[in-house]
């Protein structure tokens, strides 16, 4: 238990923080004149601006709790995760962005579905799934990251995980409904440096106190020898082998692992509407190379951290808390907090905050905007003047903050990174089949993505129940609605008539990333 002191200190410090975001809200606030600032910061962001941007849309509490949480259950098996996800940010700026960010830029679009609504020839339908979709991933999505904000909180307090839940949404949503993508941006620039320069200072040292790389390795072999393999030879649902629930990463797994993180993730709403906001163009070059080696280092550091804190705990160094769901996304703290002293935990603390609530605002203003510009600007209102829609927005981002509430207020889930994963394979199956074939395939019609969108979701929702409810599945639920929606996209287009060339020539169509001059 941390001394009154120390509380106090913490209380300060966390609070200077999030005073700071206040005011970097109050000032974006300032630079808010038209929906086009609100939803993408005027496409005025930076070269490390937006790169950082990205990193941080994705970065959330799966990256250090999660992450490292997983470690410490299965040991290097899921290692691979640490490549696929940042693998995710290059994929969005190259394969999807480059592209996006010059038809967006010639034709004004401020979101995805912008794009889908041009490319599939279809204001209303493709528009409409497309948004009410990504806002209830996102929402889904948005749970996890307020029960890891919530899990830091409490533990730098000593609070409840209730009232912490009840701070952290009023913070974020306070400084999000001010700025918008100013307010995000500049946040997650700043929260995205302090994570940089926090893991590689604070893992190496947990890392060191464990004993160093090769006593771990040989504390976990001792503990289970599949944890220093590349993978689990064989995978077992629930206790019904050697192994238990934790043995899910063999080979065929991991297949969907790499479509699910690599691609689900980077098309994800809240990570590829950044793509619209980058003032140049040229950014789009090195971005990718850039956001891919930051975000790969401090994966790997925080995941091995994890194990880490697997070897601390076996020794009896450190202590997991008792009378939680989920114990092990606790390790990255507590083994933080074992390495350094005490005053310094209260910074590792805010670090660990700061990357958490890096995707959590981006989360917030993705849903107010899908809701603003692309359902009450086209469903309810669309003669509503450009200041209504982006009260309409800053208003839903309110009830967005107020409903994730209430669905964080019950236990939190046992493992975030499941969490996570969940809303990450939503969209893997509804939005990547349509956007690739989009941008790159010519034949792609209106009926094709219609098609993919509601066969890839309804396939993922069946698989996802069948693995929760009725049987453990060997691979990850969202590729089975991946596979069906990219069979129902080429067949259902192949079947339909052919876009016109003056559609497919507008939204740049065809086998290229840059169209040459």
């Amino acid at each position: 238990m941390k001394d009154l002191n120390l509380n106090l200190e913490m209380v300060a410090i966390v609070a200077i923080y999030f005073l700071g975001l206040i005011v970097l809200g109050a000032w974006a606030s300032r630079k808010v004149k038209t929906s086009e600032d609100f939803i993408l910061a005027g496409r005025s962001l930076g070269f490390w601006v937006f790169t950082i941007l990205i990193v941080a849309s994705i970065c959330s509490g799966m990256t250090i709790l999660g992450t490292s949480g997983l470690g410490y259950v299965t040991g290097w098996p899921t290692i691979w995760e640490q490549v696929f996800v940042p693998l995710s940010a290059a994929v969005c700026i190259l394969l999807f962005g480059a592209k996006l960010h010059a038809i967006g830029s010639e034709r004004g679009y401020l979101t995805v579905q912008d794009y889908f609504s041009d490319r599939f020839y279809s204001q209303n339908g493709i528009r409409g799934l497309s948004a009410v979709t990504g806002i209830l991933v996102s929402l889904i999505y948005m749970v996890g990251q307020f029960v890891a904000i919530s899990m830091v909180l409490s533990w730098l307090f000593g609070i409840s995980y209730h009232s912490a839940l009840l701070i952290s949404a009023l913070i974020v949503t306070a400084y999000v409904i001010m700025g918008g993508l100013y307010a995000v941006a500049w946040s997650n620039l700043f929260q995205g440096l302090m994570l940089i320069i926090g893991v590689v200072i604070v893992a190496p040292m947990v890392i060191s106190s464990a004993g160093g790389l090769t006593h771990i390795n040989t504390v976990l072999a001792g503990i289970d020898p599949n944890f220093v393999e590349p993978w689990f030879p064989n995978w077992y649902p629930g206790e019904a082998g050697p192994y238990a629930g934790y043995a899910f990463a063999t080979p065929l797994f991991l297949v969907s692992f790499f479509f699910l993180l690599s691609f689900g993730l980077a098309s994800a709403p809240h990570v590829i509407n950044n793509v619209f906001a980058a003032r140049d163009a040229r950014y789009f070059k090195w971005a990718p190379l850039a956001a891919f080696g930051i975000y790969v280092v401090v994966m790997y550091l925080i995941k091995i951290t994890g194990f880490a804190g697997r070897v601390l705990v076996a020794e009896g160094e450190i202590s997991l808390p008792t009378g939680v769901a989920n114990p092990s996304d606790y390790v990255f703290i507590m083994g933080a907090e074992y390495a350094f002293p005490s005053i310094i935990s209260v910074f590792i603390g805010v670090i660990v905050l700061a990357a958490v609530m890096s995707t959590t605002d981006r989360l917030m203003l993705t849903i107010g905007t899908y809701f603003g510009w692309d359902i009450f600007r086209r469903f309810i209102r669309p003669d509503a003047p450009d200041r209504m829609i982006t009260l309409v927005s800053r208003i839903t981002v309110a009830i967005a903050g107020a409903l994730t509430l209430i669905l964080a207020w019950s236990k939190p889930p046992e493992l975030l990174a499941w969490l996570i994963w969940m809303g990450i394979g939503l969209m893997l199956a509804c939005y990547v089949a349509p956007l690739l074939a989009g941008l790159y395939w010519r034949r792609a019609t209106r009926e094709g993505a219609i098609s993919a969108m509601v066969l890839g979701l309804l396939a993922a929702g069946v698989a996802g129940y069948w693995h929760q409810f009725v049987q453990p599945l060997p691979v990850h639920f969202s590729l089975f609605g991946f596979v069906l929606s990219i069979v129902a996209i080429v067949v259902v287009s192949l079947a339909t008539t052919k876009p016109s060339d003056k559609v497919l020539d507008e939204t740049m169509t065809g086998l290229y990333i840059r169209k040459r001059e």
